[in-house]
Parts: C-alpha cells; sequence; structure tokens
C-alpha cells in the first residue's frame, strides 16, 4: 500500500469573490480587501475566507511507496489549478493510496472537492464507497473513521475539535524541524509578490513534517517497532540528503538525531 501524505496551499478566489459580491470595479487587491472585510462582518473578527473561496496554488506530497521515499509538488506557479487537482486525483486513481494529512478533513479535502467540482473534474476512485470496489465500503476516503484518509490532527484528538492541536506544536514537541520559512497566513502575499518557490519549499517542509508526524504514529499504535522506525526515519534523511535542495538542508539541520532514532539492530 502507498502512502501519500500531502498538504495544500491556497489564495484568496478573485474571480470567485468579484462574481459572488458583484465587485466588478475594484482591482484584484481591493477585491480580496473587500472579501475578507466582508468575512470579519460576519465572523466578528476573522478574515479566513469559506472554503469555497479558496483557489489552490500548489499540492506538496511525501509518498512512501514499496522502497521509494519521495517529497514533490504539483504546480510550478504559473500551472493551471484545474491541472493541479486533477493530477492529485489521477494519483488516487492510479495508486489508492492511504493519504494522510493534519486537518485534511477539515480544509484541504473540501477545498478540494469544492475546486474540482467548480472546474468540472473527474475523481471517481476518491469518490468510490463500495458501489464498484467493495472493499471501499469498509474503508474509503469520505467516511472520517476510516483509515484510508488518515486525518492525523483529527484522529490524535480522539474526534473532539476541542482537543484538536497546530502541528507546528506537534511536530516540534516530537522533536521535528515545524514551520519553516513561512505561514499559511503568509501564502497570499508571497504569491502576489512573486514568490512562488518559497511557497512551495514551505509546502514540502509542512509534508516533511506530517509524515514524520505519521512514522511516531505509526510507532504508537504498534505498525512499526523502534528498529523499523529507526528505518524509516533514516530514508527521510538519505532522501533529503541526497536530494540537496536547500530547504531539504535547512530541514535536515533543524532535525537533530533523537533516542528514537538509535536502534542495536544490526
Amino acid at each position: 500500500m502507498s502512502v501519500f501524505v500531502f498538504d495544500i496551499e491556497t489564495v484568496p478566489d478573485v474571480a470567485g469573490l468579484r462574481a459572488l459580491h458583484g465587485l466588478h470595479d475594484l482591482d484584484d487587491a481591493g477585491v480580496v480587501e473587500a472579501g475578507r472585510a466582508l468575512r470579519r462582518q460576519e465572523t466578528g473578527g476573522s478574515d479566513f475566507l469559506r472554503l469555497h473561496l479558496h483557489r489552490v496554488v500548489v499540492i506538496s506530497i511525501a509518498m512512501r511507496s514499496g522502497d521509494r521515499f519521495r517529497v514533490w509538488s504539483l504546480g510550478e506557479g504559473g500551472d493551471d489549478e484545474a491541472d493541479v487537482i486533477q493530477r492529485f486525483y489521477d494519483g488516487i486513481d492510479r495508486f489508492a493510496p492511504t493519504l494522510v494529512s493534519w486537518n485534511g478533513s477539515g480544509f484541504d479535502l473540501p477545498v478540494l472537492h469544492y475546486r474540482a467540482l467548480h472546474h468540472g473534474l473527474s475523481a471517481p476512485r476518491y469518490w468510490e464507497t463500495g458501489a464498484s470496489e467493495q472493499s471501499f465500503r469498509w474503508n474509503n476516503y469520505l467516511n472520517r473513521f476510516h483509515e484510508r484518509h488518515t486525518d492525523l490532527m483529527d484522529m490524535l484528538a480522539g474526534f473532539q475539535p476541542r482537543a484538536n492541536a497546530p502541528l507546528d506544536e506537534i511536530a516540534s514537541l516530537c522533536g521535528f524541524p515545524g514551520k519553516m520559512g513561512m505561514s499559511g497566513g503568509q501564502v497570499h502575499e508571497a504569491i502576489t509578490a512573486g514568490n512562488f518557490a518559497g511557497v512551495r519549499d514551505y509546502c514540502e517542509t509542512d509534508v516533511l513534517n506530517t509524515y514524520l508526524v505519521w512514522l511516531r504514529f505509526q510507532l504508537l499504535r504498534g505498525h512499526l517497532d523502534r528498529a523499523g522506525y529507526a528505518r524509516e526515519c533514516g530514508v527521510v534523511r538519505e532522501t533529503l540528503e541526497a536530494d540537496g535542495r536547500d530547504h531539504f538542508r535547512a530541514f535536515l539541520d533543524a532535525w537533530p538525531r533523537g533516542a528514537l532514532e538509535e536502534t542495536t539492530d544490526g
């Protein structure tokens, strides 16, 4: 079984905001500010837009399949949003992986649902619930309590929203690097400034943090023993060292080797 740990980064859907609120006399920056002002009025303070008004700019994935581990991103700054999302769903159709996320049920997947609907995309295996493949009746991507999509935040919180925790803090407490380079709230500004590479690198370090928390979770529930956990961490380190890109080197520098990676396994 392949594992895809994924994360998305988004910016406001300017075209959607303009159409829904009749903001045709404003430039893009004005549309975004007006949309956020309307949202603050709705919420009494927060300007975080509703999920159907986000546009996907990048999807990053950490994949473990067979003896391979790889981190990459869909989207290169000027790519068509529909193409980026379709390629993500095509990967699910091809590999039927276990999807792993941090708050994917609360943000990433609903955003992808709305954007795929908007663009008229197709994702039959993702939406399968057993009509065509019987095994999906008992384990599919849509049921909150199935594991074909494992939302680590939701599961570790015991499916209790009041117990949710931010990825940055959980990763840091486990000895992993945590957030690097920027935060989600800075993505729109970075994209507007033309810094897509910074956003992509930030998203890739987020999936690395999530993947490492996933490995610790696999140790917690007995799917890995200590030696297996140490080996899997070693695979990640070797992959990042071989890749050599700056944000991966920075991630390694911020990730000290902990006691759980020490093993007497010969």
